[in-house]
């Protein structure tokens, strides 16, 4: 069955350019054969704002964020719908958001570092670092502080 065709639109050169722009921009799916080690972590606008500082500083910090995690923070896509970043992460990338929101916390808000301990059950534990890099602890409540 052939359908007539009601209407067309021509596109501005701004509309070209918006198409181009949205096609081209790559989305944050795991790569094929990934998805076992991955998981769905849906991030607040205000801890995806602390996470991306902790991978904006990752030159001057001496534990930097885990591998991929700073190419996951620049494609996450945003559910507009329910205001959520939703990054597909490795359990290394996720302890390593766990150092960037206690860095958050000691300057300043908890709120953050505890939502992510509630949700995803992972929180940074300096006192059980052994000094090479962030150690975070499955199943933690959240921290205190403000926030």
């Amino acid at each position: 069955m052939v359908f007539p065709v009601r209407w067309a639109a021509r596109p501005t050169p701004y509309g070209h350019d918006t198409l181009a722009y949205g096609c081209s921009r790559p989305r944050a799916e795991p790569p094929p054969g990934e998805e076992a080690d991955q998981r769905v972590v849906e991030l607040i606008p205000s801890q995806m704002a602390a996470l991306r500082v902790f991978v904006g500083l990752a030159d001057q910090l001496w534990v930097p964020p885990a591998d991929g995690l700073a190419e996951q923070v620049r494609t996450a896509s945003c559910d507009h719908g329910i205001k959520r970043w939703r990054l597909h992460l490795t359990q290394m990338q996720m302890d390593s958001v766990a150092y960037g929101l206690w860095l958050h916390r000691m300057t300043g808000s908890a709120a953050e570092v505890n939502r992510f301990a509630r949700e995803y059950g992972v929180v940074h534990s300096p006192a059980r670092d052994s000094g090479e890099g962030p150690r975070a602890v499955r199943g933690g409540a959240g921290v205190g502080g403000r926030g």
